[in-house]
């Protein structure tokens, strides 16, 4: 089988990688260079001819990664050509990730384009400048959705070894894998029930609890506040994320606690979430302005097994030179 498939196989259209059979990504998404407005018609123009000569009778559907509301550069140019691009978000609250329901929206009309019988429909990948972390990790979902591959850590480490490693770290600040990894497993688990993605699951979000205190304040400490952001479960209708509770910023709410005082920690929070939430834990100096990120998480409540996530220093997103600042037996819940 191993020589029919060398003897059948056909180079890709240059300029697209590919990463599976009919899936395709834009090179331009592995690099930061931007194009000027002629160039990425030239390049877009270019890579569609090779497209039409390589598949004469497919049809090529788009999912675009972008920032903000407007109509994307390449929907404009892609439909001169009867392409249908679809646009995504390529963060959710500053995480790269996507809410629970998208993933959902994308795997699903990813795995129906492909399997539409009778038909060789070809789907490309594109983001705009920045989108890099979420097309991996989309790209490793719809791996794993379409069991083209196994294992969670194995198939997103083999999509961000597509790109230079220098790219994710300019790209984002935190390092994302933790939480991309969580929701990986949310997909992997669609297995195990029919009602996949669950119904979200309201819960009240009641505290933090820090074990081990990570060391922010000049190795000694940390002074941390608390964000959450998410959708409002009182608002029904509307679905946009919001900020759904921040730790005042006073020294009275914002208390320093040293590490040889402390090995246990408890920040309340008493805050209503449901569906997918950013939770950030920042180190607030001693001014009470400046502000570092100590760690980030996102998750999805319908997930949350007896009211209570616990987390350790590798399921936790943090900078990518921070990892040490955390002690390794360190506990968030």
């Amino acid at each position: 089988m191993a020589l029919f498939r060398r003897l059948f196989y056909r180079k890709p259209p240059d300029r697209l990688l590919e990463i599976s059979e009919r899936v395709y990504v834009f090179d331009c998404c592995f690099s930061t260079d931007i194009l000027e407005e002629d160039e990425y018609k030239i390049y877009l123009s270019g890579i569609v001819a090779q497209l039409q000569d390589h598949f004469p009778d497919a049809s090529f559907m788009v999912f675009n990664f972008r920032e903000g509301e407007r109509r994307s550069q390449i929907s404009d140019i892609l439909s001169q050509y009867d392409m249908t691009v679809m646009d995504y978000p390529r963060q959710y609250e500053g995480c790269p990730l996507l809410p629970l329901e998208m993933i959902h929206h994308f795997l699903r009309s990813s795995e129906s384009w492909l399997s539409l019988e009778g038909q060789q429909n070809v789907l490309l990948m594109h983001c705009e400048r920045g989108g890099w972390p979420v097309l991996a990790f989309m790209l490793a979902g719809l791996l794993l959705y379409r069991k083209q591959y196994s294992g969670d850590v194995k198939t997103l480490e083999m999509v961000y070894k597509q790109a230079p490693k220098e790219l994710l770290h300019l790209l984002s600040p935190l390092n994302p894998h933790p939480s991309q990894l969580r929701y990986l497993q949310y997909i992997s688990r669609r297995n195990l029930g029919s009602d996949w993605p669950p119904s979200a699951t309201p819960l009240v979000l009641d505290c933090l609890i820090l074990r081990v205190l990570p060391m922010f304040d000049g190795k000694k400490g940390c002074r941390p506040v608390i964000r959450v952001y998410g959708q409002d479960p009182s608002s029904t209708g509307n679905r946009s994320s919001k900020i759904l509770f921040s730790t005042p910023k006073t020294k009275k709410h914002a208390r320093r606690y040293k590490e040889v005082e402390s090995t246990r920690v408890k920040i309340d929070v008493h805050c209503h979430v449901q569906g997918d939430v950013v939770l950030e834990c920042i180190h607030l100096d001693e001014d009470l302005v400046r502000e570092e990120m100590m760690f980030r998480i996102m998750f999805n409540t319908s997930f949350i097994r007896s009211y209570i996530l616990m987390l350790n220093r590798e399921e936790i997103d943090v900078l990518w030179d921070a990892k040490d600042q955390f002690p390794k037996d360190f506990k968030a819940e």
